[in-house]
């Protein structure tokens, strides 16, 4: 049995520094701003994966009014999601990204974002899909007041042993 799972998110951006995507530290003269690290990509895929599943979303497991949560780091609402999957009895087959920046230019990092994400979903770089685009200079992204991003995973039942 396979399950489809789409997630999306944005967040502002403000000057100064890191800018947190994909799991890494990006340099950029701006950062986005969020209750915790704000990283956008982990956000959707977070939310992809739980959507897949059928189970709450990132905003009811980790809510932006909860003290723990703020600044942390967005690859532990992925992992910690990822073992809520996996509890429900499934796994990631793939995902497929999009992010959407006018600035910086994420080509130069989607290899390294991809290889992270596959590290902490414990999965094959290869299975991870990356992809950027500008805002053609057109609405926030374009003006460079937001980065957005949006993920689609597919997930599949894992088979139960047989004795």
């Amino acid at each position: 049995m396979y399950r489809i799972g789409l997630g999306d998110d944005t967040h502002r951006t403000a000057p100064g520094g890191p800018l947190v995507l994909g799991g890494i530290e990006v340099p950029h003269d701006q950062h986005l701003v969020g209750h915790s690290d704000a990283d956008v990509l982990l956000h959707a895929l977070t939310d992809a994966l739980l959507g897949a599943a059928g189970l709450p979303d990132i905003g009811q497991l980790f809510p932006n009014t909860a003290d723990e949560n703020r600044g942390r780091d967005s690859a532990e609402f992925l992992t910690a999601a990822y073992a809520k999957v996996t509890e429900a009895g499934y796994q990631l087959v793939n995902a497929d990204c999009v992010i959407a920046a006018q600035r910086p230019k994420i080509s130069p990092f989607k290899d390294a974002m991809r290889h992270r994400i596959a590290g902490l979903l414990r999965v094959n770089p290869l299975d991870i899909g990356i992809k950027a685009k500008t805002g053609e200079e057109v609405g926030p992204v374009g003006r460079c007041e937001s980065i957005e991003a949006r993920a689609v995973v597919l997930l599949e039942k894992i088979p139960k042993a047989t004795s």
